[in-house]
Protein backbone atom coordinates (compact mmCIF):
# COMPACT_ATOMS: atom_id res chain seq x y z
CA UNK A 1 0.00 0.00 0.00
CA UNK A 2 1.75 3.05 -1.12
CA UNK A 3 1.98 6.09 1.70
CA UNK A 4 1.26 9.90 1.01
CA UNK A 5 3.79 10.66 3.09
CA UNK A 6 6.94 11.54 1.90
CA UNK A 7 9.97 9.42 1.85
CA UNK A 8 12.48 9.11 4.78
CA UNK A 9 15.74 9.58 3.68
CA UNK A 10 18.83 9.00 5.75
CA UNK A 11 20.28 12.75 5.12
CA UNK A 12 19.04 15.35 7.27
CA UNK A 13 18.19 18.46 5.56
CA UNK A 14 20.93 20.63 4.94
CA UNK A 15 21.13 23.64 7.99
CA UNK A 16 19.58 26.48 7.50
CA UNK A 17 17.15 24.69 4.86
CA UNK A 18 13.59 25.92 4.97
CA UNK A 19 11.03 23.40 5.54
CA UNK A 20 7.68 23.68 4.14
CA UNK A 21 6.26 24.53 7.98
CA UNK A 22 8.30 26.05 10.14
CA UNK A 23 8.21 25.21 13.66
CA UNK A 24 6.65 28.86 14.06
CA UNK A 25 3.95 28.46 12.19
CA UNK A 26 3.48 25.31 13.61
CA UNK A 27 3.36 26.29 17.04
CA UNK A 28 0.73 28.81 15.96
CA UNK A 29 -1.67 26.28 14.49
CA UNK A 30 -1.67 24.29 17.37
CA UNK A 31 -2.41 27.98 19.45
CA UNK A 32 -5.41 28.35 17.03
CA UNK A 33 -6.81 24.76 17.05
CA UNK A 34 -6.45 24.92 21.09
CA UNK A 35 -8.66 28.11 21.16
CA UNK A 36 -11.10 27.05 18.86
CA UNK A 37 -11.56 24.08 20.56
CA UNK A 38 -11.98 25.72 23.76
CA UNK A 39 -14.30 27.83 22.02
CA UNK A 40 -16.30 25.16 20.77
CA UNK A 41 -16.56 23.69 24.17
CA UNK A 42 -17.39 26.88 25.43
CA UNK A 43 -20.59 27.63 23.25
CA UNK A 44 -21.84 24.12 23.92
CA UNK A 45 -22.08 24.68 27.95
CA UNK A 46 -23.87 27.68 27.12
CA UNK A 47 -26.77 26.51 25.40
CA UNK A 48 -29.56 26.24 27.64
CA UNK A 49 -30.68 23.39 29.19
CA UNK A 50 -34.40 23.54 28.16
CA UNK A 51 -33.03 23.67 24.93
CA UNK A 52 -30.98 20.34 24.91
CA UNK A 53 -34.12 18.53 26.43
CA UNK A 54 -36.22 18.93 23.03
CA UNK A 55 -36.98 15.50 21.45
CA UNK A 56 -36.28 17.30 17.89
CA UNK A 57 -32.60 17.84 19.48
CA UNK A 58 -32.06 14.43 21.64
CA UNK A 59 -32.61 12.35 18.92
CA UNK A 60 -29.95 13.54 16.58
CA UNK A 61 -27.31 13.82 19.38
CA UNK A 62 -28.22 10.26 20.67
CA UNK A 63 -27.45 8.85 16.97
CA UNK A 64 -24.49 11.88 15.40
CA UNK A 65 -21.64 9.96 17.60
CA UNK A 66 -22.76 6.64 15.82
CA UNK A 67 -23.00 7.89 12.71
CA UNK A 68 -19.21 9.83 13.37
CA UNK A 69 -17.91 6.26 14.78
CA UNK A 70 -19.17 4.26 11.46
CA UNK A 71 -18.00 7.07 9.43
CA UNK A 72 -14.76 7.15 11.01
CA UNK A 73 -14.38 3.19 11.02
CA UNK A 74 -15.29 2.93 7.61
CA UNK A 75 -12.77 5.71 5.98
CA UNK A 76 -10.03 3.79 8.46
CA UNK A 77 -11.10 -0.03 6.84
CA UNK A 78 -11.37 0.76 3.25
CA UNK A 79 -9.35 4.02 2.37
CA UNK A 80 -5.81 4.62 1.80
CA UNK A 81 -5.97 8.32 1.41
CA UNK A 82 -6.72 8.49 -2.53
CA UNK A 83 -9.37 5.69 -2.79
CA UNK A 84 -10.94 2.56 -1.53
CA UNK A 85 -8.71 -0.89 -0.97
CA UNK A 86 -9.76 -4.20 0.18
CA UNK A 87 -6.78 -5.24 2.01
CA UNK A 88 -6.03 -6.70 5.63
CA UNK A 89 -8.02 -4.33 7.30
CA UNK A 90 -11.47 -5.28 5.74
CA UNK A 91 -10.48 -8.91 6.69
CA UNK A 92 -10.00 -7.85 10.32
CA UNK A 93 -13.12 -5.80 10.46
CA UNK A 94 -14.96 -8.50 9.02
CA UNK A 95 -13.62 -11.08 11.61
CA UNK A 96 -14.76 -8.70 14.39
CA UNK A 97 -17.83 -8.25 13.30
CA UNK A 98 -18.03 -11.93 13.46
CA UNK A 99 -16.92 -12.28 16.48
CA UNK A 100 -19.48 -8.96 17.74
CA UNK A 101 -22.41 -11.12 16.01
CA UNK A 102 -21.27 -13.87 18.31
CA UNK A 103 -21.11 -12.36 21.50
CA UNK A 104 -17.72 -12.09 22.00
CA UNK A 105 -16.15 -9.83 25.01
CA UNK A 106 -14.90 -6.65 23.49
CA UNK A 107 -11.00 -7.55 24.42
CA UNK A 108 -11.83 -10.63 22.34
CA UNK A 109 -13.17 -8.52 19.41
CA UNK A 110 -10.04 -6.30 19.10
CA UNK A 111 -7.65 -9.96 19.23
CA UNK A 112 -9.57 -11.80 17.00
CA UNK A 113 -9.40 -7.88 14.72
CA UNK A 114 -5.61 -7.50 15.76
CA UNK A 115 -4.67 -11.16 14.81
CA UNK A 116 -6.85 -11.42 11.34
CA UNK A 117 -5.50 -8.21 10.17
CA UNK A 118 -1.61 -9.14 11.31
CA UNK A 119 -2.10 -12.72 10.07
CA UNK A 120 -3.08 -11.98 6.55
CA UNK A 121 -0.61 -9.28 6.23
CA UNK A 122 2.41 -11.75 6.94
CA UNK A 123 1.36 -13.87 4.56
CA UNK A 124 0.58 -11.36 1.43
CA UNK A 125 3.75 -9.53 2.54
Amino acid sequence: MPSILPRRTDKPPPVGARTAFPGRVRWIAVGVTALGCYGVKLLGLSVPAGFLERPVVRRPAALLPIALLAALTATQAFGDGRGLVLDARAAGLAAAGVALVLRAPFLLVVAVAGVVTGGLRAVTG
